[in-house]
């Protein structure tokens, strides 16, 4: 077995970590069960105006795109054959995974009448006009393709070789279904808020451009976030050094991504003869500069001192760029909402736990599972030496 061969990680459960986010999730699903049995209005300042608030902008759009990893790498690895990120394939794919289905249970908890859910699985309730109507669908339908991908590490576990090697023969499939959806998902998401037209303020609204800064920004965050989780694990030694040359590679994707993205974005102000706004001095004009400068300086420090190979410095840039591109998706389809008719909205604490215990959920579902099924590259002779020596001590 290689070094990049998954294995289970092993080692204790219940870490550290574990006993500090697992109150956290079920605090914030015991109060999805209190807005689930006494209305929206009970836990959330959600009103006319603002039919969404955090659980959309945050949970969904920005959940979303931080689980976009899986997705970007099978572009990477089997769209455009680069079978040398195949190692970071798994564990961004588990990502994913968590992340697309909490935000799938963010859209039920923000439905008012949740139980007419079941409609939209009947015929004769389909909107085919309705962009919502195709993000939920190309959702659903992927949230069972990652959970297809990903059946191979329960399989490999438990010793099934049968039935993974049937599982295996439909991959291809699988995999392309899986490439394609979030593709057209993520671009619909851009599409949701043209609706919304003067609402938004003209800064983030663009007739022509809102699908693709969509797209753009969810293959930066889909790359990036890699890097992230991989620095996170490096960190705690629980992933080889052998993927940091991995993650080198990676920064020249993101770099032409960021170039496209802030090219585009600033090309479209300037066409549209908006850049007055950006001088206006107000809240908007600096949330716009905030954006592009965070956007901006991964890609000056990416050039200097060789910072792409040093494992902080990659850190660094990753971080700018997921609060950069997070930024921009919380801004077009939030804060620069506003609908006018003094309707106001503000996240009650109700609705901040809900979102805190998604989070918290995640985070410790990846910690268990790492460790009980085959996910992580398998670590080295001298990290293993090193963890059992961490252990003694």
């Amino acid at each position: 077995m290689s070094s990049h061969d998954p294995r289970p990680l092993g080692g204790k459960l219940f870490t550290l970590a574990v006993r500090v986010f697992l109150p956290l999730a079920v605090l914030g699903f015991i109060l999805i069960g209190k807005r689930l049995v006494f209305g929206l209005g009970d836990v959330s300042d959600l009103n006319g105006g603002y039919p969404w608030g955090i659980w959309i902008a945050f949970d969904l759009l920005i959940g979303t795109g931080f689980a976009c990893g899986g997705w970007a790498l099978a572009w990477a690895v089997y769209v455009f054959n680069k079978g040398e990120f195949h190692p970071l394939v798994r564990p961004a794919l588990l990502a994913s995974l968590f992340g697309y289905s909490l935000g799938g249970l963010s859209i039920a908890i923000d439905i008012g009448r949740y139980w007419n859910m079941p409609h939209f699985f009947m015929p004769q309730y389909f909107n085919v006009n309705s962009v919502l109507f195709e993000t939920a669908t190309c959702m659903t339908i992927y949230i069972m393709v990652m959970a297809l991908e990903f059946l191979p590490a329960l399989f490999e576990r438990l010793g099934w070789k049968v039935s993974l090697k049937r599982l295996n023969k439909a991959m291809f499939f699988i995999i392309g279904l899986g490439a394609l959806l979030p593709t057209m998902h993520q671009s619909s998401m851009g599409s949701l808020m043209i609706s919304a037209g003067w609402k938004v303020h003209p800064l983030w609204q663009s007739y022509e451009m809102l699908p693709l800064f969509s797209l753009l920004t969810a293959f930066l965050l889909g790359f990036t976030i890699v890097i992230f989780e991989g620095s996170l694990l490096k960190a705690s030694r629980t992933m080889n050094d052998d993927e940091t040359p991995l993650f080198t590679k990676l920064t020249k994707v993101i770099e032409v991504l960021l170039i496209a993205f802030l090219v585009c974005r600033w090309g479209e102000i300037i066409w549209n003869g908006k850049l007055s706004y950006i001088g206006n001095g107000d809240m908007f004009s600096w949330l716009f500069i905030a954006e592009s400068a965070l956007l901006v300086i991964p890609l000056v420090l990416m050039h200097l001192n060789n910072n792409r190979r040093s494992p902080k410095m990659l850190f660094v840039c990753a971080l700018f760029i997921l609060i950069g591109a997070a930024m921009w998706r919380m801004n077009y389809s939030l804060v620069a909402y506003n609908p006018g008719n003094g309707y106001h909205y503000f996240p009650t604490a109700s609705e901040l736990l809900i979102s805190i215990g998604f989070v918290a959920f995640e985070v410790t579902a990846y910690i268990l599972i790492i460790r009980l099924l085959p996910v992580l590259p398998a670590q080295t002779d001298s990290n293993i030496q090193l963890k059992k020596a961490e252990v003694k001590s």
